[in-house]
């Protein structure tokens, strides 16, 4: 059965087919191989349906909506700005301001594919006239933007908080110390690739400017004091906190900016319409799917093939972390996420594991696996963005890779990066 299922899946994606695709039909086979027929397929539709019903998937629209809103509008531009003020004179100081801008945004958007677009867009042509290589300077702004999948809100957290039960206010506070952990890394390796290639620095910003950004972008700011202080304020959901965040995003670009008319309103909810109903169907065929192969224990046959019952914690955390990294160089982080975390859940809880470690752990995967060769969904997002061919784009990643998986290390051994906050706020 497992054959016939990863089969029927390998064939419709070489064919060409969304993912989508693949994954209903290889829940159709299944249902199909184990019950003998289609007679009990309302069964399966229960559980597309079941897969959607969560009431915290409503923020997974809402922040889509809030990030498309920022990115049409001024307040994507505003934050690029202050961090510009602060940091783009000292060397590698533009570097450095794209790594912290793909940081900021991250932390009102939740999106990598958002902050190539919000944060890759106007600073890539800054990046070239300073001096910067083309390859360093894709591969800083793809990888960059992981830092948005572990900066609250993430989308990926709120997914593996919906499948595995996790506390997604929890696994938000936890996301920040790995996320700015990375910032600093990159950081360091920008300074360093700045001084060895001799790249000019920028004329320093006078602090009448610098003041100028500052008030600039104390509206946009809002967007982080209303996420994470309105969440651990206890004032908000994170559903809530979502809605909260396109309802000021609205009220900034439509009122104080004056930057959003209602047309331009019209063709971005259309557009976060288009992106979630995707985004809902992989969750609704991935549960399907999720419930096809728990039914037919393929999950611990697979695990038990590669003997993950006799590892200890360390043993399971790394191979959670080679299993989610490899599966999203082929496949959307959304469908790795909905598959494996199903697949992992016995073992993690056998093992003891603090689920919000493990939920911090599997989100830096995927975040990695988006920008990394071959299928990356943030190299292919580049591409359409800055019109450059494949192998251009992921030339200069390997560094940036490296200094990920690194963290990732870290996080195993040193789970406080993660969970220090975490305790903090809650324990």
């Amino acid at each position: 059965m497992t054959i016939a299922i990863l089969g029927t899946m390998v064939v419709l994606l070489l064919i060409g087919f969304p993912m989508m695709v693949p994954l209903i039909i290889g829940a159709i086979v299944g249902f199909v191989g184990i019950f003998g027929g289609l007679g009990q397929m309302p069964t399966l539709v229960q559980q597309v349906i079941a897969g959607i019903q969560p009431a915290s998937l409503i923020a997974v629209p809402m922040f889509i909506l809030a990030a498309d809103i920022m990115t049409r509008g001024q307040s994507a531009g505003r934050l690029i700005d202050l961090v510009m003020a602060f940091l783009g004179h000292i060397k590698g100081g533009l570097a450095i301001s794209t790594a912290g801008a793909c940081t900021m945004f991250g932390a009102v958007s939740g999106s990598t594919q958002a902050t190539v677009v919000a944060v890759g867009g106007p600073l890539r042509p800054r990046l070239l006239k300073a001096g910067y290589s083309d390859k360093f300077t894709l591969a800083l702004i793809i990888n960059a933007s992981d830092i948005a999948f572990l900066i609250p809100p993430s989308i990926g957290m709120i997914i593996y908080g919906v499948v595995s039960g996790t506390s997604i206010s929890e696994l938000f506070i936890a996301g920040l110390g790995p996320g700015l952990l990375i910032l600093l890394l990159f950081s360091i390796y920008a300074y360093i690739y700045a001084v060895r290639h001799n790249v000019p620095t920028e004329p320093p910003a006078t602090w009448r400017e610098r003041g100028r950004a500052v008030r600039r972008a104390l509206w946009p700011l809002g967007f982080p004091v209303i996420i994470i202080g309105g969440i651990y304020g206890g004032i908000f959901s994170p559903t809530e906190a979502a809605a909260a965040c396109v309802l000021y995003a609205l009220f900034l670009e439509m009122i104080v900016f004056r930057e959003m008319t209602l047309k331009q309103l019209y063709a971005t909810a259309k557009s976060t319409g288009l992106i979630t109903a995707v985004v809902f169907i992989l969750v609704g065929a991935g549960a399907a799917f999720s419930y096809i192969i728990s039914f037919a224990q393929i999950p611990q046959a697979v695990l038990g093939g590669i003997g993950i019952d006799e590892m200890g914690p360390y043993g399971v955390l790394f191979t959670i972390s080679i299993a989610f990294f490899i599966a999203c160089m082929f496949v959307d982080p959304i469908v790795v996420i909905l598959i494996l975390v199903p697949i992992f859940a016995p073992v993690v809880q056998a093992t003891g594991l603090d689920p919000v470690l493990v939920g911090t752990i599997i989100t830096l995967q995927v975040a990695i696996g988006s920008a990394t060769p071959p299928f990356g969904c943030d190299i292919f997002t580049a591409i359409a963005v800055f019109k450059r061919p494949y192998a251009e784009v992921v030339k200069g990643t390997p560094p940036f890779i490296l200094i990920l998986l690194t963290v990732s290390v870290l996080l195993i051994f040193f789970p406080q990066i993660a969970l220090f906050l975490r305790d903090l706020a809650f324990r």
